[in-house]
């Protein structure tokens, strides 16, 4: 069942994404194109997903100290923001800029069966199998 709701998540947030616009690159390269032809439009979607979510969550998420499913919530104990935290997201911010694409509607994109797509999702896959069998490791071992 946990899985079959997950699915359900994942299927209504790729609609949800594509119907809004959020999959098309060049509506995302306008929305963060301050100083050109800025197109705001991705602005109101996400004002509007704000307003829609935030009453659910403060009245129906936040007060709960466990999932539906019944797990435990897992937080992070480290508070500060340091470079390594900055540094990931202005290494984020710059690639969804250059591309308008960030990883979930890349998701979302690879039913178009654009080569582009399919090469952005591999490298994404890459980068993530490169943290996570080399970066954190070594992150671990200096720790201890």
């Amino acid at each position: 069942m946990n899985l079959f709701a997950a699915l359900l998540s994942g299927v209504l947030f790729g609609l949800g994404l594509a119907v809004s616009g959020m999959v098309d690159p060049a509506r995302v390269t306008g929305f963060l194109d301050l100083a050109g032809a800025w197109d705001p439009s991705l602005g109101f979607v996400m004002g509007g997903a704000l307003g829609v979510f935030m009453p659910g969550y403060f009245l129906l998420i936040k007060p709960r100290r466990s999932s539906l499913s019944g797990t435990a919530y897992q937080f992070t104990k480290q508070g500060a923001i340091d470079g390594k935290l900055i540094g990931g997201a202005a290494l984020f911010g710059v690639g969804w800029g250059m591309v308008g694409i960030c990883p979930g509607p890349a998701l979302s994109l690879l039913s178009s069966g654009q080569p582009q797509i399919l090469l952005f999702v591999l490298s994404m896959a890459v980068g993530l199998l490169l943290v996570d069998k080399v970066l954190l490791p070594r992150l671990v071992a200096q720790r201890t």
